[in-house]
């Protein structure tokens, strides 16, 4: 939890909200939940709570299965590339603001919403299989902030970093899941507010991207890292 760790971790987690509230994954929900629970879309308000969280979750656990390996692999490509760290870095930077940019549509072709319209109603059995089928799925669709955390995997330098990085994406995507099978008809109640501003989601996520760029870009993003590392080394726990 050291370093640039410390730093990335809360822009991670703030990615895969923004990752739940986009196009790719909310207006579907229902269609998901039904899927990954058996449960037919009508009766999702029907309290059969026990059910949608497990659905839910074995979903959860199949598509953050295949952040965390792909976070491991760009974790471990990065530990290659570690000599060339500055160099990486404001590279990783300038990636950050091209897909920040995307993230407005202010770059067209590179917003694109690719999804997985129609899927079958597999239950319970087969539901961390469906999450492993759309983790892949999502990706094009997911671009903008899954390839921003990739790259943050990358920068970090180990396979176990990047791993953790993309865990904690998937979690900040999968929370949501579980919560709305858990409360679905106050959850798709609040949701309406979501939908309402969502250009207002977008640009959240966009600023978020485009200013860790520019921290990286500029030298600031190492300066910080150095300060968290600096503070950590003389904290000390009063006993």
């Amino acid at each position: 939890m050291s370093g640039s760790l410390a730093v990335a971790i809360p822009v991670a987690a703030f990615a895969g909200l923004v990752s739940f509230f986009s196009p790719c994954v909310l207006p579907l929900l229902p269609g998901y939940l039904s899927y990954v629970s058996g449960v037919g879309v009508q009766d999702l308000r029907s309290g059969k709570r026990g059910r949608l969280a497990l659905g839910a979750l074995l979903f959860v656990l199949g598509f953050t299965l295949v952040f965390v390996a792909g976070g491991a692999l760009f974790g471990a490509a990065g530990q290659r590339l570690r000599p060339y760290g500055d160099t990486l870095t404001i590279v990783a930077g300038a990636l950050l603001i091209v897909l920040g940019l995307a993230f407005l549509g202010l770059i067209p072709g590179l917003r694109r919403e690719w999804r997985i319209r129609r899927a079958p109603a597999v239950g319970l059995v087969a539901a961390p299989l469906l999450g492993v089928v759309f983790g892949v799925g999502w990706t094009p669709c997911l671009g903008p902030t899954l390839s921003a955390v990739l790259i943050l995997a990358g920068n970090e330098g180990t396979a176990s970093r990047g791993a953790l990085l993309t865990l904690v994406y998937g979690l900040g995507l999968g929370i949501p899941f579980v919560l709305a099978a858990l409360f679905f008809a106050r959850f798709m109640g609040a949701l309406e507010f979501v939908k309402r501003h969502q250009r207002a989601v977008s640009i959240a996520g966009g600023a978020l991207l485009i200013v860790t760029g520019l921290l990286m870009v500029s030298g600031v993003w190492n300066e910080l890292v150095m300060q968290l590392q600096q503070w950590a080394a003389g904290f000390e726990v009063a006993v």
